[in-house]
């Protein structure tokens, strides 16, 4: 098992002890909206972290909880592997197909800025 795929796996089964798996319905679309929308919402604490110009990690008081930018976009990937493994996707399959795919676009692809 790669790296990747046991991260998976733990955040999966970790979640499911903590009981965040309980409610647990992939194939209703809105369930699954839900989900994504978390995912978001950790980008939009991110986004709050780089305005208040908090970049690095640090403990926040009295439970130390880390926070920052760099806490947020683990939180991202953490709600990303999990809905993964809810749905039995691959990530680092996924991951490679898509990275190989975007090897062969242009310079830039879109016109996109950003």
């Amino acid at each position: 098992m790669s790296e990747l795929a046991d991260w998976q796996t733990r955040i999966g089964r970790n979640n499911r002890e903590k009981g965040w798996h309980d409610d647990a319905q992939p194939e209703d679309p809105n369930w699954l909206a839900a989900k994504l929308m978390l995912i978001v919402s950790e980008a939009a604490e991110a986004l709050e972290d780089v305005r208040a110009g908090q970049l690095t990690t640090y403990a926040a008081a009295p439970d130390g909880k880390p926070c920052g930018l760099p806490s947020e976009l683990a939180d991202i990937i953490i709600r990303t592997l999990d809905l993964a493994e809810l749905l039995g996707i691959d990530m680092e399959a996924e991951m490679r197909i898509k990275h190989s795919f975007n090897r062969t676009r242009p310079h830039r692809h879109g016109g996109k800025r950003l």
